[in-house]
């Protein structure tokens, strides 16, 4: 599995049904949207994408979409570890409607989502293997309860050599997200769509590349990891021995 997502939606109502609503969103309309959202921040227009595309943006770029009754912002800025600490202008943005956020990585089997009402949470989790269970707030919404009972167990093969463990969570968090993803917003990133599915690759996005005044720019990144990489001892080489094991060698 290879899905990734940072993605956040307002709703007026429920997010799958107002997706199956909506046309062609206004430049305009997103653009204001994208504003109100980041105030103070560079916000200029890109090339776009769709949902089904877009949902994982290139870093510096967000995708977005303001329709009447949904908005949509797909932006790796809303990938939290505690999705409860979303920054708290754009929680006060969802007054009178619904706020889902969903953020899944496929490198480090990571999941976190969650749902307000109203501004209001009422559901919140955050999950990886490594980690365990980081935030876990509200009563499990009703597509959680068969991973929560164990009817949807990780189907994990063990890396050549390495004897078979059990999976340190009682599910897979990209299963387990993928659910979370068709049950919040109507669609699926992997796996086979259901009937009723809201086809992603229709919904068209604007594009946009936005830089946070009070983060680092794009060059003192740059400039930051060459000083780490200058830090870095000499490279260490390994090779698999005849048990699995790895065994380092002893120059390059």
């Amino acid at each position: 599995m290879g899905a990734k997502t940072g993605l956040l939606v307002y709703a007026d109502g429920v997010v799958p049904d107002a997706l199956r609503q909506a046309g062609a969103a206004s430049t305009e309309r997103t653009a204001a949207m994208m504003r109100r959202l980041h105030p103070g921040w560079t916000i200029e227009e890109a090339p776009g994408s769709t949902l089904g595309h877009g949902v994982y943006p290139p870093d510096g770029t967000a995708y977005a979409a303001s329709w009447p009754g949904i908005e949509i912002i797909c932006d790796r800025h809303v990938m939290l570890d505690y999705p409860s600490r979303l920054p708290e202008h754009l929680v006060a943005a969802s007054a009178g409607r619904r706020l889902v956020l969903h953020a899944m990585h496929s490198v480090v089997d990571w999941l976190a989502f969650a749902v307000w009402e109203d501004g209001r949470l009422i559901r919140s989790l955050s999950v990886s293997p490594d980690r365990g269970i980081m935030e876990n707030i509200g009563e499990p919404l009703a597509f959680e309860l068969p991973f929560w009972a164990g009817e949807r167990p990780a189907d994990v093969i063990p890396w050549p050599g390495e004897e078979e463990e059990p999976y340190s969570l009682p599910f897979h968090p990209l299963d387990f997200g993928e659910e979370a993803l068709r049950a919040l917003c109507g669609f699926v990133q992997e796996g086979g769509p259901d009937p009723d599915d809201v086809n992603a690759y229709n919904v068209e996005l604007h594009g946009f590349r936005i830089q946070d005044p009070d983060a680092p720019s794009p060059a003192e990144r740059e400039a930051a990891l060459k000083r780490a990489v200058a830090a870095m001892g000499p490279p260490r080489v390994f090779t698999l021995g005849p048990d699995g094991s790895l065994i380092e060698r002893g120059g390059l």
